[in-house]
């Protein structure tokens, strides 16, 4: 029993790990992102081998091929059902929203810089209010 309890707490962090990385990918578009959401993906189809006893599980890797090719190609004319089929398997709402307002964005470069310069005048602030 303990040992179930295990692998399903093992599960459900890949399955967490893989979402937070699909995020990542879809606010940074960065080569570096995608590959560790495969790697990932690829972990999971692994552990669902194992778990149903099949030699081919990869619905994993097969959806996050899926999903980062509608992140990144804007002209993909199924990428609005692919990405909405993916929001409705997130069961956490933050996650849900967060990823949803990435894919919402289309410009996911103005995010993140907008990000870096608010953390950076919010620091300089902070070092201002130290000075004597």
């Amino acid at each position: 029993m303990p040992d179930s309890v295990t692998q399903m707490e093992c599960r459900a962090k890949k399955l967490n790990d893989w979402l937070l990385a699909l995020l990542r990918y879809a606010v940074t578009l960065h080569d570096a992102d995608k590959s560790a959401v495969l790697l990932i993906a690829e972990e999971i189809d692994k552990l669902g081998s194992r778990v149903e006893n099949r030699s081919a599980f990869k619905f994993f890797r097969r959806t996050s091929t899926e999903l980062c090719s509608a992140i990144m190609d804007k002209q993909n004319p199924k990428k609005s059902a692919i990405l909405h089929l993916h929001l409705t398997r997130i069961d956490d709402c933050r996650l849900r929203r967060a990823f949803e307002a990435a894919i919402e964005s289309g410009d996911t470069y103005r995010i993140v810089s907008s990000v870096k310069k608010i953390n950076k005048r919010d620091s300089q602030d902070l070092c201002e209010g130290l000075r004597p």
